[in-house]
């Protein structure tokens, strides 16, 4: 049950007990009580809701900063990730294999606030070896949710 419920939970975060409960054929009480195990336990980290600030008349700009970094002796990544992860900017830190260590997705006001970051406080980290910044231009997908959608053509077709 366990699974199932967290599958239904990362699909709909909003989804309530009593449809949980139907869904999954126990009592409301018995996934309250794993809702709060789960969270107790740290598997579940928070809830979130998802937002397509283009449409929206905020000004939001996010970027992927792929970082190398020198991992330090006996902390390894973990002690440069948790430094970047303390700034407000920064929305996400991985580890990663391949030509870079760690990915950053950050978010800023402006592709000059996001410049400013990365060359002002990123880089200048002593264990920053360089860094390289892609822009987000559009999100079509995000989180396995479609945020762009062709539009449908709503004319009719004429046939002879």
């Amino acid at each position: 049950m366990r699974e199932e419920l967290l599958a239904l939970m990362e699909k709909n975060g909003r989804i309530d007990l009593k449809e949980l409960a139907i869904l999954l054929g126990v009592e409301e009480v018995v996934v309250a009580n794993e809702l709060a195990a789960l969270e107790a336990e740290g598997i579940i980290c928070g809830y979130h809701t998802m937002i397509d600030w283009e449409k929206t008349s905020k000004e939001k700009v996010s970027a992927l900063i792929e970082v190398r970094v020198t991992p330090q002796r006996g902390q390894g990544f973990d002690s440069i990730a948790e430094r970047i992860y303390q700034y407000p900017e920064v929305q996400s830190v991985y580890l990663m294999s391949g030509g870079y260590d760690l990915m950053i997705i950050l978010e800023g006001k402006t592709l000059r606030e996001v410049s400013s970051f990365v060359s002002d406080k990123l880089s200048t980290l002593e264990q920053v070896l360089s860094t390289a910044t892609h822009f987000i231009l559009k999100k079509y997908k995000d989180h396995g949710t479609v945020l762009s959608r062709k539009k449908e053509d709503e004319r009719e077709m004429i046939t002879p």
